[in-house]
């Protein structure tokens, strides 16, 4: 009987000793690996790059990692990050509201992606050719690809002086559309607000509702993600962390940082949409699971393929309709994570990253621009994706 006693306690100590050696693991992920992030994120606050983080990473279709990390707000009083926050995702509306529209209304037949702009945009101007000659007409897929000759940005004090502050996207989309084009359609890759600003104005032309209230309808609402929308009221303002500091001395508080959307109201193509980190894994794991959440289809999973795919063109941009696509190396993928992986970044500070080879996302929500626009997240963003892939395990 003593021996048998014996042999339990070895065995129980044994189990003991394994379990202290092998790592922790949630859903085929390391999750001691998993905590190398916090390092990771804390060593970017102490560097000064950010002031704080909100970080969610799931795979398998469960969130493995969601935390907060530091101050949502130094100046003009510091406030702690909370999980529940709404950032200001500057141009990863691009990919979340405004392209995730224009596929659901060619889905609908309501436009292809081979129109011509010109049909939804009279005046828009074409590429003047070396020998004076015009170029082809940019296509809607061109805009979607940032590969339609218009040029990344426009003065919106500029703007502002001819057309007003604020002023119409429809008068905004006609001063862009006259802007001298710097190469024909497909030619070459400038990333483009612009282009995201006109796409705006195609969806309200044929749909006549606005990027807001067109993605809140057959987006947004359907997926249950109620903190996301453009121009947060006054009661959700405490949930909105703040971005730069202004002439006053006051930050930006659930109005949208980029100028151009400002002169607009804080609705447009190419950024304006606040949001949460839950609100947005609704939204990945809707893109991981083949356009699908619960009982709501978003998209086709044939229109989801097509739209992450590069696109050919002989400017050769790694872009889908809308996104980034991992082609070896990435800021914002990483150096591990599969080729086909795909995402978008946020001037602010914010991005998010997809993988549906592992069946995985990452969303990183900072406000890097505050207090003074001095802040940088690319070496984080690809860190954070590094040690996510080396946390997977199955």
């Amino acid at each position: 009987m003593r021996w048998k006693n014996t042999v339990l306690i070895l065995l129980l100590f044994a189990l003991l000793s394994q379990s202290q050696i092998l790592p922790k693991r949630k859903a085929g992920v390391n999750l001691d690996r998993l905590g190398l992030i916090n390092q990771a994120v804390q060593l970017a606050i102490d560097r000064g790059d950010i002031p704080g983080a909100v970080v969610l990473i799931s795979h398998d279709n469960q969130i493995v990692h969601r935390k907060a990390y530091g101050y949502a707000q130094l100046v003009p009083e510091k406030k702690l990050m909370h999980t529940e926050m709404m950032f200001d995702l500057a141009s990863v509306s691009k990919p979340v509201a405004t392209a995730t529209s224009i596929m659901i209304l060619a889905e609908r037949g309501l436009l292809r992606l081979t129109d011509r702009v010109s049909d939804y945009v009279p005046g828009f101007s074409k590429f003047v050719k070396p020998d004076s000659s015009l170029s082809e007409g940019a296509r809607i897929w061109h805009l979607l690809t940032h590969t339609s000759g218009l040029p990344p940005y426009t003065s919106a004090l500029q703007a502002a002086a001819a057309l007003g502050n604020p002023c119409s996207t429809a008068a905004l989309v006609e001063y862009i559309a006259k802007l001298p084009k710097l190469n024909a359609p497909g030619d070459a890759y400038h990333y483009s607000c612009l282009g995201f600003i006109t796409l705006n104005h195609i969806i309200q032309k044929i749909s006549g509702k606005n990027v807001h209230e067109f993605s809140q309808e057959v987006i947004f609402k359907p997926l249950g993600m109620m903190h996301t929308m453009y121009t947060p009221d006054s009661s959700l303002k405490p949930l909105c962390v703040p971005t730069e500091v202004q002439a006053d001395g006051l930050p930006l508080i659930g109005i949208v940082h980029d100028p151009l959307a400002r002169l607009q109201g804080g609705i447009s193509g190419n950024a304006g949409l606040f949001s949460t980190a839950d609100d947005l894994a609704r939204y990945c794991q809707m893109m991981l699971n083949g356009g699908t959440l619960g009982k709501e289809q978003i998209l086709s999973p044939v229109t989801i393929q097509r739209m992450t795919q590069v696109i050919d063109t002989p400017s050769k941009a790694a872009r889908g309709y809308g996104w980034v696509v991992k082609q070896g190396q990435s800021w914002v993928g990483g150096d591990l994570l599969p080729d086909g992986g795909f995402g978008h970044t946020g001037y602010t500070g914010t991005s998010i990253w997809i993988d549906p080879q592992t069946k995985s996302f990452i969303i990183i929500l900072t406000n890097r621009v505050h207090p003074k626009d001095e802040g940088e997240v690319d070496s984080l963003r690809s860190t954070i994706a590094n040690i996510v892939a080396s946390a997977i395990v199955e």
